[in-house]
């Protein structure tokens, strides 16, 4: 009886220990609390109007969602994320028994620099690149606009994760 006790005791210990691991840091970089993010340049030669600020507006939604920095402006911020869209691709990803591309896939690249405006440090600069898909075969244009969107969420999912964590 007493060992049923220690060994539920135990497994509990257990689970209470894991309550406090987890696998995404909660704490910035050492000195910044507050972000300016400007808008992203566009290299890609990919034609998709409003699509820097789309993803602009993105970026910064999920760094408010986190909750781990603050937006501020440029001139006050302790850090900056500098970004630039340097490829999209447009890619067939299944193609029906007739030859016809049926899931079309977008693949973006991004390059973002992460620095500390304190200390005129860049902490990190690194490529994001992830894909969104779409029906090809009756969506057009407005697909397109879906898979890039997915893309971007992915992209800027993996910034927030990178940006918050390892510190």
């Amino acid at each position: 009886m007493i060992f049923k006790r220690i060994s539920l005791l135990i497994i509990l210990l257990q689970f209470y220990g894991c309550g406090i691991y987890g696998f995404r840091g909660t704490n910035p970089p050492e000195g910044i609390k507050t972000l300016a993010i400007p808008l992203l340049e566009d290299a890609s030669g990919f034609a998709e109007a409003g699509l820097k600020e789309e993803f602009t507006e993105s970026l910064k939604s999920k760094v408010i969602d986190d909750g781990t920095f603050t937006l501020a402006d440029r001139n006050v911020a302790d850090g900056v994320l500098v970004g630039t869209i340097i490829s999209i691709r447009d890619e067939p990803l299944v193609i029906s028994g007739n030859e016809n591309v049926t899931k079309r896939k977008i693949v973006i690249s991004v390059k973002l620099r992460f620095e500390n405006l304190n200390k005129q440090k860049v902490i990190n600069e690194k490529t994001y690149e992830n894909w969104g898909e779409y029906d090809s075969s009756s969506s057009g244009f407005s697909g397109r606009k879906t898979g890039i969107s997915i893309a971007q969420e992915k992209i800027c999912e993996d910034i927030i994760n990178d940006i918050t964590s390892n510190w």
